[in-house]
């Protein structure tokens, strides 16, 4: 499949590059990479205020849930909305060496994959800390996030190719993205703070607020998320990246055209 050999050929490139921007990103800070651990948790720290003190919100351990959520919706966030101007951002290379633009997804996955992995160890200290009791349910996080990692990268697959051609891409999804944001319960709970049938409604609609609330479900709340919502999303990405995937092979030959 040569979707598979190209992964291949290109790893080497795509790991290095995404170690590179990594480096780059906290080479002039006086920090460095402590960045990546204070960032996430002073929007923890946000979120938590506003909710508990402005809202009154009671959600128990509440500051790993606000953490969860933010930690998942950032790493899908910044890689969608990154990726509507990626082949444009990257015109240099794009125009100069054939690397198969999917790549380019895959590299901007690596960099917030790697955040994310440092946010989730940050979640298991506070369930820690918090006296979370851990249950063979945490386990469904392995899929849930492997779910959100397909589901990602087959939407910003479809951002590359449709950013190339409409300049106003960005804008509208922005937009978009900032409406998703507040109907994926970041800082509240869809199913306690929803009314039924909304609730329900906006997890067979949206995506993230199914993964987001699945997840701390499973960690924090002894639940098993939907088998079945888990296998109609996972089917849903793995169908997603297949036909972005064959579009972007389809049409990356005209993209160097138009930038």
């Amino acid at each position: 499949m040569k979707f598979v050999n190209d992964l291949k050929r290109y790893w080497d490139y795509t790991r290095q590059s995404a170690k590179a921007e990594l480096k780059s990103e906290v080479a002039s800070s006086y920090l460095n990479w402590l960045w990546w651990i204070l960032d996430p948790l002073l929007f923890m720290m946000v979120y938590t205020f506003i909710a508990q003190v402005v809202f009154s919100s009671r959600e128990q351990f509440f500051p790993i849930f606000v953490f969860i959520g933010l930690t998942m919706w950032s790493f899908f966030n910044k890689i969608v909305i990154g990726s509507v101007k990626i082949v444009r951002s990257n015109s240099a290379i794009v125009s100069k060496v054939y690397v198969p633009k999917y790549i380019l997804v895959v590299q901007k996955m690596l960099v917030n994959g790697f955040k994310m992995a440092i946010s989730f160890i940050l979640v298991f200290v506070l369930m820690l800390i918090f006296r979370v009791p851990i249950t063979w349910n945490i386990l469904y996080i392995i899929p849930i996030v492997l779910i959100l990692l397909v589901i990602t990268f087959g939407v910003s697959n479809l951002m590359l190719h449709f950013g190339v051609f409409v300049e106003d891409l960005r804008n509208v999804m922005t937009v978009v993205l900032k409406l998703m944001f507040y109907m994926s319960g970041i800082f509240y709970s869809i199913t306690n703070r929803v009314p039924a049938p909304y609730n329900e409604w906006m997890m067979q609609l949206n995506p993230m607020a199914f993964l987001l609330t699945s997840a701390r479900g499973c960690m924090l709340y002894n639940q098993a998320p939907s088998v079945k919502l888990l296998l109609f999303w996972g089917a849903f990405g793995l169908f997603v990246s297949f036909v972005s995937v064959k579009i972007l092979y389809k049409y990356e030959n005209s993209y160097v055209k138009v930038i």
